[in-house]
Protein backbone atom coordinates (compact mmCIF):
# COMPACT_ATOMS: atom_id res chain seq x y z
CA UNK A 1 0.00 0.00 0.00
CA UNK A 2 1.70 3.15 -1.11
CA UNK A 3 -0.13 6.75 -0.79
CA UNK A 4 -0.17 9.13 -4.24
CA UNK A 5 1.52 12.23 -4.04
CA UNK A 6 -1.63 13.98 -4.15
CA UNK A 7 -3.18 11.92 -1.08
CA UNK A 8 -0.13 13.08 0.61
CA UNK A 9 -0.74 16.75 -0.37
CA UNK A 10 -4.27 16.24 0.87
CA UNK A 11 -3.71 14.70 4.66
CA UNK A 12 -0.73 17.21 4.97
CA UNK A 13 -3.47 19.93 4.01
CA UNK A 14 -6.75 18.61 5.74
CA UNK A 15 -5.46 16.25 8.58
CA UNK A 16 -7.35 13.33 7.19
CA UNK A 17 -7.13 10.89 4.75
CA UNK A 18 -10.16 8.06 3.56
CA UNK A 19 -8.73 5.30 2.43
CA UNK A 20 -11.52 3.25 0.81
CA UNK A 21 -12.46 -0.45 1.52
CA UNK A 22 -8.69 -1.30 2.53
CA UNK A 23 -9.96 -4.83 4.13
CA UNK A 24 -12.22 -7.19 2.32
CA UNK A 25 -16.02 -8.37 4.32
CA UNK A 26 -14.14 -11.49 5.28
CA UNK A 27 -11.57 -9.50 7.05
CA UNK A 28 -13.99 -7.16 8.60
CA UNK A 29 -16.03 -10.18 9.72
CA UNK A 30 -13.18 -11.84 11.44
CA UNK A 31 -12.44 -8.61 13.28
CA UNK A 32 -15.84 -7.85 14.35
CA UNK A 33 -16.02 -11.66 15.60
CA UNK A 34 -12.05 -10.89 17.48
CA UNK A 35 -13.91 -7.91 18.64
CA UNK A 36 -16.77 -9.28 20.48
CA UNK A 37 -15.00 -11.98 22.41
CA UNK A 38 -12.09 -9.59 23.40
CA UNK A 39 -15.15 -7.06 24.77
CA UNK A 40 -16.25 -9.77 26.95
CA UNK A 41 -12.90 -9.78 28.95
CA UNK A 42 -13.41 -8.02 32.55
CA UNK A 43 -11.19 -5.25 33.16
CA UNK A 44 -10.02 -1.56 33.55
CA UNK A 45 -9.44 -1.52 29.67
CA UNK A 46 -13.27 -2.03 29.21
CA UNK A 47 -15.21 1.27 29.40
CA UNK A 48 -18.98 1.16 29.67
CA UNK A 49 -21.75 3.69 28.45
CA UNK A 50 -22.89 5.82 31.15
CA UNK A 51 -25.64 3.91 33.48
CA UNK A 52 -25.33 0.87 31.08
CA UNK A 53 -23.35 -2.32 30.71
CA UNK A 54 -23.17 -1.22 27.01
CA UNK A 55 -19.42 -1.26 25.84
CA UNK A 56 -18.39 2.24 25.03
CA UNK A 57 -14.94 1.86 24.59
CA UNK A 58 -12.39 -1.34 24.56
CA UNK A 59 -8.20 -0.75 24.74
CA UNK A 60 -5.40 -2.53 24.32
CA UNK A 61 -6.92 -5.19 21.87
CA UNK A 62 -3.81 -5.99 20.21
CA UNK A 63 -2.24 -7.03 23.47
CA UNK A 64 -4.51 -9.83 23.85
CA UNK A 65 -5.88 -11.08 20.47
CA UNK A 66 -3.54 -12.03 17.62
CA UNK A 67 -5.60 -10.82 14.81
CA UNK A 68 -5.15 -7.27 16.08
CA UNK A 69 -1.80 -7.78 16.89
CA UNK A 70 -1.01 -8.51 13.10
CA UNK A 71 -3.26 -6.03 12.17
CA UNK A 72 -1.59 -3.42 13.01
CA UNK A 73 1.66 -4.41 11.04
CA UNK A 74 -0.49 -5.44 8.00
CA UNK A 75 0.89 -3.32 5.21
CA UNK A 76 -2.06 -1.85 4.54
CA UNK A 77 -2.05 0.55 7.52
CA UNK A 78 1.85 0.23 8.60
CA UNK A 79 2.60 1.43 4.80
CA UNK A 80 0.96 4.66 4.84
CA UNK A 81 1.62 5.61 7.91
CA UNK A 82 5.47 5.10 7.38
CA UNK A 83 5.24 6.65 4.54
CA UNK A 84 3.73 9.86 6.38
CA UNK A 85 5.04 9.58 9.68
CA UNK A 86 8.61 7.73 9.36
CA UNK A 87 9.56 4.16 9.26
CA UNK A 88 10.11 3.77 13.30
CA UNK A 89 7.01 3.66 14.58
CA UNK A 90 5.19 2.05 17.25
CA UNK A 91 1.48 1.56 18.62
CA UNK A 92 1.21 4.10 21.42
CA UNK A 93 -2.57 3.39 21.47
CA UNK A 94 -4.97 0.97 20.37
CA UNK A 95 -8.91 1.38 21.26
CA UNK A 96 -11.92 0.62 19.91
CA UNK A 97 -15.50 2.98 20.44
CA UNK A 98 -18.23 0.73 20.14
CA UNK A 99 -21.71 2.93 19.70
CA UNK A 100 -24.51 0.35 19.79
CA UNK A 101 -27.57 1.22 18.14
CA UNK A 102 -30.22 3.11 19.64
CA UNK A 103 -27.78 3.73 22.44
CA UNK A 104 -24.09 4.60 21.25
CA UNK A 105 -23.34 8.46 23.13
CA UNK A 106 -21.11 10.88 21.30
CA UNK A 107 -17.77 12.10 21.64
CA UNK A 108 -17.28 15.95 22.40
CA UNK A 109 -15.11 18.24 20.37
CA UNK A 110 -11.81 17.58 20.98
CA UNK A 111 -8.16 17.30 19.82
CA UNK A 112 -6.16 14.02 20.95
CA UNK A 113 -2.81 15.38 21.03
CA UNK A 114 -4.38 17.52 24.19
CA UNK A 115 -5.03 14.59 26.38
CA UNK A 116 -1.46 12.62 25.75
CA UNK A 117 0.13 15.95 26.22
CA UNK A 118 -2.11 16.12 29.58
CA UNK A 119 -1.65 12.98 30.86
CA UNK A 120 1.69 11.07 29.18
CA UNK A 121 3.69 14.38 28.96
CA UNK A 122 4.25 13.37 25.26
CA UNK A 123 6.71 15.83 23.85
CA UNK A 124 5.44 16.43 20.21
CA UNK A 125 2.56 15.57 17.98
CA UNK A 126 4.34 13.19 15.79
CA UNK A 127 1.28 10.44 15.57
CA UNK A 128 -0.98 9.07 13.00
CA UNK A 129 -4.23 7.55 14.07
CA UNK A 130 -5.58 4.82 11.91
CA UNK A 131 -9.51 4.55 12.14
CA UNK A 132 -10.91 1.37 10.58
CA UNK A 133 -14.50 0.82 9.69
CA UNK A 134 -15.55 -2.34 11.63
CA UNK A 135 -18.91 -1.40 10.44
CA UNK A 136 -20.95 0.68 7.21
CA UNK A 137 -20.71 4.43 8.49
CA UNK A 138 -23.17 6.40 7.50
CA UNK A 139 -25.04 9.60 8.22
CA UNK A 140 -27.12 8.29 10.78
CA UNK A 141 -24.80 6.40 12.56
CA UNK A 142 -22.84 8.97 14.67
CA UNK A 143 -19.78 9.38 12.40
CA UNK A 144 -16.90 11.19 12.98
CA UNK A 145 -17.09 14.51 12.17
CA UNK A 146 -13.67 16.68 11.26
CA UNK A 147 -12.81 20.22 11.16
CA UNK A 148 -10.37 19.59 8.40
CA UNK A 149 -7.47 22.18 8.13
CA UNK A 150 -7.75 22.77 11.71
CA UNK A 151 -4.69 20.74 12.74
CA UNK A 152 -2.44 23.76 11.52
CA UNK A 153 -3.86 25.53 14.16
CA UNK A 154 -2.32 23.41 16.94
CA UNK A 155 -3.17 22.90 20.25
CA UNK A 156 -6.33 25.18 20.92
CA UNK A 157 -7.02 23.74 24.18
CA UNK A 158 -4.04 22.66 26.97
CA UNK A 159 -5.87 22.38 30.01
CA UNK A 160 -8.39 19.72 31.49
CA UNK A 161 -11.26 21.15 32.79
CA UNK A 162 -11.44 21.66 36.34
CA UNK A 163 -13.67 19.14 38.37
CA UNK A 164 -14.17 16.84 35.45
CA UNK A 165 -12.36 14.24 35.70
CA UNK A 166 -13.79 11.42 36.76
CA UNK A 167 -10.21 9.43 36.33
CA UNK A 168 -7.09 10.41 36.73
CA UNK A 169 -6.12 7.44 34.35
CA UNK A 170 -8.50 7.97 31.84
CA UNK A 171 -9.27 11.50 29.75
CA UNK A 172 -12.98 11.33 28.33
CA UNK A 173 -13.32 14.24 25.27
CA UNK A 174 -14.96 16.06 27.90
CA UNK A 175 -12.67 16.51 29.85
CA UNK A 176 -10.70 18.47 27.37
CA UNK A 177 -13.45 19.68 25.50
CA UNK A 178 -13.42 23.05 23.02
CA UNK A 179 -15.74 25.91 23.70
CA UNK A 180 -19.10 26.57 21.61
CA UNK A 181 -16.70 29.76 20.61
CA UNK A 182 -13.70 28.32 19.63
CA UNK A 183 -15.43 25.81 17.78
CA UNK A 184 -17.69 28.81 15.75
CA UNK A 185 -14.48 30.20 15.18
CA UNK A 186 -12.83 27.35 13.46
CA UNK A 187 -16.12 26.31 11.78
CA UNK A 188 -16.51 29.30 10.54
CA UNK A 189 -12.67 29.00 8.81
CA UNK A 190 -12.47 25.54 7.88
CA UNK A 191 -16.24 24.29 8.02
CA UNK A 192 -16.66 20.76 8.93
CA UNK A 193 -15.92 17.31 6.78
CA UNK A 194 -17.55 13.14 7.53
CA UNK A 195 -15.93 11.02 5.98
CA UNK A 196 -18.37 8.04 5.39
CA UNK A 197 -17.88 4.50 3.73
CA UNK A 198 -17.99 0.59 3.67
CA UNK A 199 -16.68 -1.30 6.56
CA UNK A 200 -13.22 -2.37 6.03
CA UNK A 201 -12.18 1.47 4.61
CA UNK A 202 -10.01 3.69 7.07
CA UNK A 203 -9.52 7.00 7.79
CA UNK A 204 -5.74 8.75 8.77
CA UNK A 205 -6.22 11.75 10.68
CA UNK A 206 -3.71 14.15 12.88
CA UNK A 207 -3.77 14.15 16.03
CA UNK A 208 -4.27 17.33 16.61
CA UNK A 209 -7.15 17.27 14.50
CA UNK A 210 -10.36 18.72 15.94
CA UNK A 211 -13.19 16.38 16.01
CA UNK A 212 -16.40 14.83 17.97
CA UNK A 213 -19.06 12.80 16.78
CA UNK A 214 -22.55 12.79 17.51
CA UNK A 215 -25.32 10.02 19.50
CA UNK A 216 -26.00 6.85 17.54
CA UNK A 217 -29.91 6.73 17.32
CA UNK A 218 -29.93 4.96 14.26
CA UNK A 219 -30.78 0.98 14.32
CA UNK A 220 -27.12 0.49 12.85
CA UNK A 221 -23.85 -0.37 15.51
CA UNK A 222 -20.93 1.65 14.57
CA UNK A 223 -17.77 0.28 15.50
CA UNK A 224 -14.61 1.95 15.12
CA UNK A 225 -11.02 0.87 15.64
CA UNK A 226 -8.38 3.28 16.17
CA UNK A 227 -4.52 2.37 16.02
CA UNK A 228 -2.50 5.37 17.09
CA UNK A 229 1.09 4.74 15.86
CA UNK A 230 3.60 7.33 17.63
CA UNK A 231 7.50 7.88 16.17
CA UNK A 232 9.89 5.82 18.53
CA UNK A 233 11.96 8.86 18.61
CA UNK A 234 8.59 10.83 20.28
CA UNK A 235 7.87 8.68 23.91
CA UNK A 236 6.10 9.83 26.58
CA UNK A 237 8.09 11.39 29.58
CA UNK A 238 5.67 10.93 32.23
CA UNK A 239 5.98 13.18 35.38
CA UNK A 240 4.37 10.33 37.84
CA UNK A 241 3.68 7.01 37.29
CA UNK A 242 3.20 6.30 33.81
CA UNK A 243 -0.39 5.28 32.71
CA UNK A 244 -1.59 1.86 32.14
CA UNK A 245 0.49 -0.31 29.09
CA UNK A 246 -3.19 -1.25 27.94
CA UNK A 247 -3.50 2.88 27.74
CA UNK A 248 -0.20 3.82 26.29
CA UNK A 249 2.09 0.99 24.59
CA UNK A 250 5.35 0.26 26.18
CA UNK A 251 6.71 -1.76 23.96
CA UNK A 252 8.48 0.99 21.29
CA UNK A 253 10.62 -1.02 19.85
CA UNK A 254 9.84 -0.18 15.88
CA UNK A 255 7.23 -2.04 14.14
CA UNK A 256 7.88 -4.78 11.15
CA UNK A 257 5.36 -5.15 8.20
CA UNK A 258 3.95 -8.71 8.41
CA UNK A 259 2.02 -9.94 5.34
CA UNK A 260 -0.38 -12.68 6.28
CA UNK A 261 -3.87 -13.50 6.21
CA UNK A 262 -5.84 -11.49 9.62
CA UNK A 263 -8.55 -13.99 9.71
CA UNK A 264 -8.36 -17.66 8.55
CA UNK A 265 -10.03 -18.92 4.80
CA UNK A 266 -13.17 -20.35 4.82
CA UNK A 267 -12.31 -24.07 5.00
CA UNK A 268 -8.98 -23.39 5.89
CA UNK A 269 -6.92 -25.35 8.23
Amino acid sequence: MHLSQDQVRRYREKGCLLLDQLFDAHEVQGLLDTFRRDSKILGEHRIAERDRDEVRAVYGSHQRQPEFSMLVRSPRLLGPVQQLLGDDVYVYQFKINAKPAFAGEGWSWHQDYAAWKIADNLPAPRLINAAFFLDDINEFNGPIIFVPGSHRQGLVRETRRPGNAESAQHLDPEDIALTPTQMTALVDQYGMESPKGKAGSVVLFHPEIVHGSASNMSPFHRRLLIATYNDVRNEPRPLSLPRPEYLVGRDTEALEMVEVPLVRSPGGV
